[in-house]
Order: C-alpha cells, then structure tokens, then sequence
C-alpha cells in the first residue's frame, strides 16, 4: 500500500469532502478522487460514503484510520530524522482565538520565521476550538483546557482585561465614576449566542446585561470601539494597537485569563513539533509582557 494513498485517504477524512482533502494537499478534487479510488481497489472495500454532508468513513474506512495515522507517524519521525537539529523547516500551522491571531501570533511568527529561515507558519484564527482529530492544525491555542479528547495540554501564559473606550466616546459622554453609571451608556461585546467558550463571556462582568453592538470577533469589537461606538472588554495586549483608547474603572473592573496551548496526543514523539511548542511558548509569553507593559499600571491597578 502506497503511503501516499494514505495521505490523501486522510486528508478526505479529515476533510469530509474532496475539494477540502484538494486544498490542503495543492492537489485537484478530481485528482483525490481518483487517488481514494485507487486506494479502495487497492484494499478491496469501500472508505467513503457519498452524503449530502460530504464524505463520511465507511466501517472499513474507519478502520484504516488507526493504520494510516500510524504511518503518518512513522513518515515524520523519518523526516526529523534526516533534517537533524540544527534548524527547524516546513510548515506549521496553528489555530487560535481572534484576539491572540491578530495581536500575539502574528509577532511570534516573525520571530520563529527568523530563527528558522526554512518555517513557514500559517495562522488560523477560527471564532471555535480548532479540531486538532481532524488536523485542522498542528497545534492550538485556547482560552480554557479542554474537558475530553486524545490532547496534550501546557498552560502558555496568563492575561489581563479591562473595560475600556475610545477617547472620542468618553469626551462626548457622562462620566464613568462607578460600575452603575454603566447603565447610562454603550457596551460592546460578543453576540450571546456565538460564545463558543464560557472564559470569553466577558459582559456579565460589567454588570451590564445587553450590548448596543456585538460581534463574534475581538477584531470587530475593537474596530468598533475604535470608531467611539462605546464601551468594551479589551485584552491588555490590544491596547497598544489601538491609539487614544482609555481603561475604565480599573478598580472595579479587572479580569484575568489564561491561554492554553493543545497538541494532538500522537504527536508527542515528534522532537519537531516539541521545539516549535517551546518556540510558541517563549515568543507568546514574552509578547503578552511586552504589550502589557506598554499599559500604564496606574491605568489598569496592576503594579
């Protein structure tokens, strides 16, 4: 059996379609499907079934995924094998909450992309938990451990909220001397509904209940506050990307989280992936330090 029928095999299950296996592997979907037919004469069975969801394993299907995966294993062991250590290549791709891609990840991957010339980091920033079973990526990061599933879990660094607003809000509006004068004004914040993690239900921290704006994404949620639509809760980390925004009641209002980084189980032998996590996780804890030091302590009570 050709390993590389098995690599499409798994790409298409953890795609669920052709043209899903075809993107991540730079190949045509006619072409996958070819290949799984190839692979299913090869075996004698059938390993997909056509559904208006997409392709979904068959018994025999699901059975080839332990064998393929093994393979898969063995493949990259031989390749860290013959790269040997001095550098560290290829690509690596990792799944992240909005507010870390945008303003964390992107200055991490400069420096990991210096360090090792031959890297190439794709950042995915999906509004869920990336589905490392499906290898969506290599490697995520989340906002709260995970409960189940074949992972490895290392803490990766703590952080820090406050509510905030734009300079240009807070000049053409009452004052905010205490958490009930919040009642007078706009509050931004993720659509209820669209909350995919409980650490990210940040509004029931202001004692406000309903937000005027909402959004499933930090990025929106800052672009709108940006503007002067009204208040928010903002990671520390963003503030300095944000010129003229101000915390509010940092004496009442002070919030702090953590990031979590997950890796598949399987991968745990690969001396690869443990470098780069180490990687990740010394460029993202420095980078929250070093954005979070931009803000005053005076500003956010922190000394």
């Amino acid at each position: 059996m050709d390993w590389d029928d098995l690599r499409i095999f798994l790409a298409v299950a953890r795609a669920e379609s052709l043209s899903g296996a075809g993107r991540r592997l730079a190949m045509d979907a006619s072409t996958v499907g070819r290949r799984i037919a190839r692979l299913e004469q090869a075996v004698e069975a059938v390993l997909f079934a056509k559904t208006p969801q997409g392709y979904s394993l068959t018994a025999e299907g699901a059975r080839l995924v332990g064998p393929a995966e093994a393979a898969e294993q063995a493949a990259a062991a031989a390749a860290e094998a013959t790269r040997g250590e001095a550098g560290i290549s290829g690509l690596l791709r990792i799944g992240a909450p909005d507010g870390c891609a945008n303003y964390l990840l992107p200055q991490v991957a400069r420096s990991m992309c210096e360090a090792h010339p031959g890297l190439e980091i794709q950042i995915v920033a999906l509004p869920r938990v990336v589905n490392l079973s499906k290898r969506e990526a290599d490697m995520a990061i989340t906002v709260s451990p995970p409960d189940t599933g074949r992972l490895t879990v290392q803490r990766l660094s703590d952080y820090h909220l406050h509510l905030a607003a734009h300079a240009d809000y807070l000049d053409r509006h009452p004052p905010i001397r205490a958490p009930e004068d919040l009642r007078q004004h706009r509050m931004i914040g993720y659509i209820p509904d669209m909350i995919f993690d409980r650490e990210l239900d940040y509004l029931s921290e202001t004692g406000v209940e309903t937000a005027t704006i909402s959004s499933n994404s930090i990025s929106v949620q800052m672009q709108a506050m940006r503007s002067g639509a009204g208040l928010g809760i903002v990671h520390d980390f963003a503030i300095p990307f944000v010129p003229g925004l101000r915390i509010v009641l940092p004496g009442h209002i002070a919030l702090r989280r953590s990031f979590w980084l997950l890796r598949h189980a399987d991968d745990r032998g690969s001396r690869r992936l443990s470098r780069l996590a180490d990687a990740l996780i010394q460029g993202l804890r420095a980078e929250v330090s070093r954005l979070e030091a931009m803000v005053l302590p005076a500003a956010t009570g922190r000394t």
